[in-house]
């Protein structure tokens, strides 16, 4: 039998173009598929096993030429990768002009909190017992204003005035003093008359003000001091007995005064006269007795002194003594009943009054119940008002002015005014300043949520008056004679240098942040022009 050799690629490739060695030759249309089907098979088996080293070849060319694709699609040479780094021409840097108000802030951060929280503290050393707690004890949030009763100690009360030197002793008739002062002005601010403040003594219209006072709060006047009736009573008793002493020397004054009384100078005229007589019977006896008319002349003389003694302004200074010495002693039981007058009026107990700045004043914390004993801080009580305080360095505290604005976020991040109360230096020069803000109302919701919080606080020291066009700072540059300048690009600023540009020289006003308010002099400049800040 003879060997078939195989055709050339091409026909290989082609069905049909040769005839297997042991496929039936024939060419009717009536042969079934299966035997065709089967006839392509085995040409292409014999094709494959006939030429494997060509396919071998085929595939390694494909694949080296994939590889190569490959490779130059992600490796770069050294000279392709410098030219990829190269920079881009450069273009303009520009921004847009802004219109707005412009506004130069200091800006801190603050605490949020009630002013001012302080610890209640009670003298009840003047009580004589255990200061038990019987009342009126206030809860936490709860307000104490002007005559509020903070405690019930004792069945008495601790009435609440305004003032911020602590009550230190019990104020009585007499006392002069600070406290004195304090006392007086704060019954002014109720409403109260206890005399004017400037004086510091506590009279008996300070003392009249007790009463009234506690009449205010509903309580009555503090008790006067035990004996204290006793001890008036018997001061005017005493006052009564020596203006009745007083009374009789005067009366036995006047009666020593008037002198002798016509009786008593009829009688020592007789008296003169019976003696002359019976002189001049004894000079008319005859023989006359010389030691008789002697004796008589002795009568005669002494009864002239009588007359004279009767007729003498009479010598008062015995009844005088008296009635000196019972004025001394009406003048004595007067300034007793004073002294009993002044310790029988109205007081001040220490322990019934509690002075507080600010007031109202909110409670923060209540460390006593009722039936305790009160020992220590009975409670600690804050500011009523929502404050906020932060601090400033030197410099920028010189900026702010008390009653100045100031704005913060509330936590949904509305912002809210608040203003400056208190500026405060430190100990030296580089110490950080004190600040103290009060805000504009706040709901009670808007309050609890900002207790505790620490937020950013910005204090405008300087803004333009409504909106006004702005650009950076470093978009402006000088002209020859010293004149501000933008450049304005009308062109496309990626063009760089060739970018078409024109000068307008402005007049400046407000910087702040960065920026500085513009005005165009020569030139045209509107909003959302683009100004250069840097090529």
């Amino acid at each position: 039998m003879a060997r078939q050799e195989p055709g050339t690629f091409d026909e290989l490739l082609t069905p049909g173009s040769t005839t297997a060695p042991d496929a039936p030759d024939t060419d009717t249309e009536g042969d079934t598929a299966a035997p065709a089907a089967s006839g392509r098979w085995r040409g292409w088996r014999r094709v494959f096993s006939s030429n494997r080293a060509l396919w071998i070849i085929a595939a390694a060319a494909v694949l080296s030429l994939v590889a190569g694709l490959l490779l130059g699609r992600f490796v770069l040479s050294p000279a392709d990768a410098a030219s990829l780094t190269d920079p881009p021409e450069a273009g303009l840097i520009t921004v847009p002009v802004e219109f707005g108000v412009l506004s130069n802030d200091v800006t801190i951060r603050g605490e949020v909190g009630y002013a001012d929280a302080v610890e209640v503290t009670i003298d009840t050393a003047s009580l004589g017992g255990p200061a038990v707690v019987t009342g009126s004890v206030p809860a936490v949030g709860a307000t104490l204003g002007a005559l509020s009763i903070a405690l019930e100690v004792t069945g008495r009360p601790v009435i609440v005035l305004p003032g911020e030197l602590p009550a230190y002793r019990t104020l009585v008739f007499g006392m002069t003093g600070p406290d004195v002062s304090q006392f007086k002005a704060a019954m002014r601010a109720v409403g109260l008359d206890a005399g004017d403040p400037a004086s510091p003594v506590f009279d008996a219209t300070a003392a009249a003000a007790v009463t009234a006072l506690y009449a205010q709060v509903g309580y009555p006047a503090p008790p006067a001091p035990e004996g204290a009736a006793e001890a008036l009573t018997a001061a005017q008793d005493g006052l009564q007995a020596a203006r009745l002493s007083l009374q009789s020397a005067r009366d036995e004054l006047a009666r020593a005064a008037s002198g002798a009384s016509a009786i008593e100078l009829k009688e020592a005229d007789n008296a003169v006269a019976s003696a002359q007589r019976q002189l001049d019977a004894a000079r008319a006896q005859d023989p006359p007795d010389p030691l008789m008319i002697a004796d008589l002349e002795d009568a005669v003389a002494l009864a002239q002194l009588r007359r004279q003694a009767v007729a003498a302004p009479p010598d008062l200074s015995a009844q005088r003594a008296a009635v000196s010495s019972a004025e001394q002693q009406v003048v004595q039981a007067q300034e007793g009943v004073q002294r009993a007058q002044e310790q029988a009026l109205p007081y001040l107990p220490v322990s019934e009054v509690l002075y507080l700045v600010d007031l109202p004043r909110r409670v923060d914390a209540v460390s006593v119940a009722r039936g305790q004993v009160l020992q220590g801080a009975a409670m600690i009580v804050s500011g009523a008002t929502i404050t906020l305080t932060g601090s400033a360095a030197p410099a920028d505290a010189a900026l702010l002015e008390v009653g100045g604005e100031a704005f913060f976020e509330l936590p949904d991040g509305s912002p809210h005014r608040a203003v400056i109360t208190a500026l405060t230096p430190g100990t030296n020069a580089a110490e950080r300043w004190s600040i103290t803000l009060e805000p504009d109302p706040l709901t009670a919701e808007q309050a609890a949520g900002m207790q505790g919080r620490n937020v950013r606080v910005a204090i405008p020291v300087g803004a333009t008056v409504g909106e006004v066009l702005f650009v950076p700072v470093a978009a402006l540059t000088a002209g020859p004679g010293g004149e501000a300048r933008v450049e304005v690009v009308e062109g496309d600023p990626r063009d760089g240098d060739r970018a078409r540009t024109r000068l307008v020289v402005v007049e400046t006003g407000l910087a702040a942040g960065g920026s500085v308010e513009v005005t165009p002099v020569e030139g045209d400049l509107a909003v959302g022009d683009l100004v250069v800040v840097g090529r």
